[in-house]
């Protein structure tokens, strides 16, 4: 799926990538705490999240995320898009939450980075 496509099914706003909507996304992986994201999503995946600080971009590049939704209508700060800006790293913004930003990329066809974990590889 394209991320011209994600921004008309999540009705999403371009903070950073307008030049990227062309870019293919497969995969997606939704949290809030970034230690989830490094434990369990994969590069090349849209990043789903209600976070909005440096940590976020930091976290994305280094796992080489593709993009990142903003869900719940969350803007970053100046900061958080001149980082993004700088790294070429997309961020679009929903006002849907997480769960049905989830729901409505599903529906059209994007599925998670990973299906489940086994008690093996989770982490407290």
């Amino acid at each position: 799926m394209k991320l011209s496509e994600v921004i008309e099914i999540l009705d999403a706003d371009v903070i950073v990538g307008e030049d990227n909507l062309d870019m293919e996304v497969k995969t997606a992986f939704g949290a809030d705490l970034m230690s989830d994201v490094l434990a369990f999503a994969k590069a090349g995946s849209l990043l789903l999240t209600g976070l909005t600080n440096v940590q976020v971009i930091r976290t994305v590049d280094i796992l080489d995320i593709a993009a990142i939704v903003l869900v719940r209508g969350k803007r970053p700060s100046e900061e958080t898009i001149n980082m993004a800006r700088e790294l070429k790293i997309p961020v679009l913004s929903t006002k849907y939450i997480l769960f049905e930003t989830a729901g409505r990329l599903y529906a059209r066809g994007m599925v998670g980075c990973l299906e489940k974990v086994d008690n093996a590889s989770t982490r407290d």
